[in-house]
């Protein structure tokens, strides 16, 4: 049972709950969990998981949230996972801890696509479905916002370090979220009076004394000006040593930062770099898109006129082109796994090499003699391969592996020349692209 992943939607901002709370550990675990259930299949709606996991997955059922919290219990901790396999996509996890650890219920939501809770009926529903559980476990903290948002404002940790975040919790009011649920200990250092006299699109007191908060009716909606002056009174009220103006502009600028770009990549680089893009987080991906657009790389200058090629200086010059061959299966090893592309020696694994190349960090976070002395002698023949496999090159070998050279049409090509600077940095694996080179020495080959 395959459940839909948030990758197969595309890169899309999306809506995620985190909800802390404690629970009733003498309860019995099928009444104590009842609740939650019952919210979940009363409000979820289209977007309810159809899938659940412990140690395997089955179809969403009573019976598989049992026998998932049965797989997954250890000594002090149990859990699940529950997934959609249509959209939109889902990614939620419920676990319960129980001493020594601190006693605690952690529900985890994210839902792709954000712009499926463009809708106020389903916003609505949404908030109702956190109501009915926040009123019945007593809540630390509960929030719903854009990843998006929540990147740019730095939650959950807001500017603290790990351990800061982990020792004083929500210790007082760092962020007003889309849909917020503020614990009995969070509203009396605030003030109860004032937070619900809170301006805002809702708030509610919760039985057990949790304050239920939602400042915009539309949760996709979240970076409009109207609602980022709404989230603004709303968190100006909250924390009156905080001025208005100066939150709003906060906001604003935010919004600013998540507008849309339009790609105008530099043709040659554009494959590699709309996928770049989708790797970044999704806060920094317009902004992503902007400096591509306006950032040319260098003209590949690996090359020669091939009259101006070196000959051969090797006895066996069919041995030798073996021996690249030999090289370029290395990187088909090292690749095969994350990259399964390389296998068909196709030009558009370049593409994948590069990009899995830039994604792991490769040149800054492996020793360089290993680099040196490995990676880029197996990038460089299998450059070289492709070149003479779908470009109609042919390979003039050099005892120097630093002299390797491909003739295609009238210029001769430098894979090992190319290969070295590429493996220099991260920044170098875009300006000096095994997509880019490839891509000009085709348009050459005649």
């Amino acid at each position: 049972m395959k459940a839909l992943e948030f990758h197969d939607l595309g890169v899309e901002d999306s809506l995620r709950l985190s909800f802390e709370a404690t629970f009733d550990q003498q309860a019995a675990l099928e009444r104590e969990l009842e609740p939650f259930l019952q919210a979940l299949e009363e409000y979820a709606g289209e977007w309810m998981p159809d899938v659940v996991e412990g140690k395997r997955r089955r179809k969403y059922s009573r019976a598989a949230i049992w026998k998932a919290l049965e797989e997954r219990r250890d000594e002090n901790s149990m859990g699940l996972g529950l997934y959609r396999t249509k959209w939109p996509a889902l990614d939620m996890a419920f676990s319960l801890w129980f001493p020594p650890s601190p006693l605690r219920l952690n529900i985890w939501v994210a839902i792709q696509p954000l712009s499926f809770f463009a809708e106020e009926e389903r916003c609505r529903r949404f908030v109702d479905m956190v109501r009915a559980w926040a009123s019945h476990y007593p809540v630390t903290y509960a929030s719903a916002n854009s990843l998006a948002e929540d990147q740019l404002s730095g939650a959950p940790w807001f500017g603290r370090d790990m351990q800061t975040s982990i020792r004083d919790g929500f210790d007082k009011l760092y962020e007003v979220s889309w849909l917020n649920v503020f614990g009995p200990k969070l509203v009396e250092t605030v003030g109860r009076e004032r937070m619900l006299s809170t301006p805002a699109q809702r708030v509610e007191e919760l039985p057990n004394g949790s304050i239920l908060l939602v400042t915009w009716p539309i949760a996709a909606d979240f970076a409009s000006d109207e609602a980022r002056q709404a989230q603004a009174r709303a968190y100006a009220h909250l924390r009156p040593d905080l001025d208005f103006d100066t939150v709003l502009r906060t906001l604003r600028e935010r919004s600013a930062t998540l507008a849309p770009v339009e790609p105008h990549f530099p043709p040659d680089m554009a494959p590699l770099l709309s996928r770049v893009v989708d790797h970044v987080p999704i806060s920094e991906r317009q902004r992503k898109i902007a400096e591509f657009n306006a950032w040319q790389p260098p003209e590949p200058d690996e090359w020669f006129p091939s009259e101006s090629a070196l000959p051969s200086d090797v006895n066996d010059q069919a041995l030798v082109c073996r021996y690249y061959s030999t090289l370029a299966e290395r990187l088909v090893a090292l690749l095969h796994t994350k990259v399964p592309s390389v296998f068909e020696a196709a030009p558009e694994s370049l593409t994948d090499v590069d990009l899995h190349f830039w994604s792991e960090n490769f040149p800054e976070r492996f020793e360089r003699k290993n680099i040196d002395e490995h990676a880029i002698p197996a990038i460089s023949a299998y450059m070289g391969e492709l070149l003479v496999r779908h470009l109609g090159g042919r390979w003039v070998p050099r005892k120097k592996l630093g002299e390797m050279q491909v003739i295609v049409g009238n210029r001769v090509w430098l894979p090992y020349v190319r290969a070295h600077r590429y493996m220099r940095s991260r920044q170098a694996l875009l300006d000096f692209s095994l997509t880019q080179l490839y891509r000009v020495a085709e348009r050459h080959r005649g």
